[in-house]
């Protein structure tokens, strides 16, 4: 069958066009946006299409951005144009339904109807069901070391046409370009390209047939995996054999010093997890919890909006607030954080008052703005003038009578906890 055609319909390229356009994202090499692509398509798309149609376009190279991981160090984001992400996704969009019936039923990253959450609830229930000897295997800089040849076999498999082919592996090796020097690409597949999701999903799927030919209780996440066991034994005898089987097979390496054998206590995945229930007839049951270090990152979020020397107004800080408590609650919804979420309202609504008391400056303005709260003359002068520091006078009683929860609500603040109970109860 010639995929190409099919990946250059009319229909299939204007789905492509509108997901590229709706997924927003940075100009690539040629320093065209997102909102330049129409203009762009109205005076090229002739001559391109030719060249597509022919098998001899040439994709342009991937802009590599460097973003800090949260592990520390950098991870390698590589920005393919706007125009070639748009044929990338038309790729995808012909290529994923050729591929996902094969997918494994524990594999959640990237694909439709699928996301993090069910991974989560599936990793709980496996510990639930007696299999705590965890093997939480890391995979070295996986998205910069998928084989090239490898994958483009995997592809074959399925894929006859040649000049479709052809066209993935251009993208593939596209150069990248980094602080202005281009750099060859041998292996890996992109971070931040249309078709790396689902590259990666063809290749690690090689592993998850080898985890189910095993017999093996697994989840897995994009290149976030962790296999289920019942004792120490066999976790120590799969961990050795699929390290094995992941770099001999699929030519990939893993990271010894990341990956280890963990009791659920100690396993963290995706961000959540898991501590013992202590209800009365709930021994060996475990329930989620958000980790450590994603309450840190949140609250560090919430630092960077609600900071006084922030240039925001107060209903821009709401704003931005209420967007990562949706977001972020959504994605935590299943974990039990009620007195975290407690917590962390007053420590917010503190930092809000500061942002005020900040605002206000100079010592009328704090003077007449008590006094429009309700505050007498006397008082409102003496607080004006306070030498206390402004956190404590965020804290204090008199902010906290008159800068009070109801009138927040009313500039738009809400409380996270409230809004949990929303959406979980």
């Amino acid at each position: 069958m010639e995929y190409l055609k099919e990946v250059l319909t009319r229909r299939n390229l204007k789905t492509a066009y509108k997901q590229v356009v709706k997924n927003k994202g940075s100009a690539g090499v040629d320093r065209l946006k997102v909102t330049d692509l129409q203009q762009f398509l109205k005076e090229n798309w002739s001559k391109l299409n030719t060249k597509l149609e022919n098998g001899d376009y040439q994709p342009k190279p991937i802009l590599g951005i460097e973003i800090p991981k949260k592990s520390g160090g950098e991870r390698l984001l590589g920005v393919p144009t706007v125009f070639d992400r748009m044929i990338q996704q038309a790729v995808s969009q012909v290529l994923s339904p050729i591929f996902e019936p094969e997918f494994s039923n524990f594999s959640y990253g990237f694909r439709p109807k699928r996301n993090a959450g069910q991974a989560i609830l599936q990793a709980q229930e496996f510990i639930n069901s007696g299999h705590n000897q965890i093997v939480d295997i890391d995979l070295r800089s996986f998205f910069d070391l998928v084989n090239h040849d490898f994958m483009m076999t995997l592809i074959h498999r399925k894929v006859k046409d040649p000049k479709l082919l052809k066209l993935i592996l251009k993208f593939l090796r596209a150069p990248i370009e980094i602080s202005g020097k281009l750099h060859k690409r041998r292996a890996g597949v992109p971070q931040g390209s249309p078709l790396s999701p689902l590259l990666s999903n063809i290749i690690l799927n090689e592993l998850d047939k080898e985890l189910e030919n095993r017999g093996l209780h697994f989840v897995r996440y994009a290149d976030d995996f962790s296999i289920f066991l019942k004792t120490g034994k066999s976790a120590e005898t799969q961990k050795r054999n699929i390290t094995k089987f992941i770099e001999e097979r699929l030519h990939l390496e893993v990271n010894e010093n990341k990956s280890s054998i963990v009791k659920p206590h100690k396993y963290k995945y995706l961000g959540y997890g898991f501590v013992p229930t202590y209800k009365r007839g709930d021994k060996g049951q475990y329930q989620l919890i958000a980790t450590k270090e994603s309450i840190a990152e949140l609250k560090s979020k919430i630092k960077q909006i609600t900071r006084k020397t922030t240039p925001a107004s107060f209903d821009e800080r709401i704003l931005r607030l209420n967007r990562l408590m949706y977001g972020w609650l959504n994605y935590f919804r299943q974990s039990n954080i009620y007195l975290k979420l407690r917590d962390i309202d007053g420590w917010i609504r503190n930092r809000l008052r500061y942002c005020i008391w900040h605002d206000w400056k100079k010592p009328n303005k704090k003077m007449s703005s008590f006094i429009r709260l309700g505050v007498n003359k006397s008082m409102a002068y003496a607080w004006s003038r306070t030498r206390m520091g402004g956190w404590a006078v965020a804290q204090s009683p008199m902010m906290l009578t008159t800068i009070t929860i109801a009138r927040l609500k009313q500039r738009g603040y809400k409380s996270f906890l409230e809004y949990y109970h929303t959406i979980c109860c």
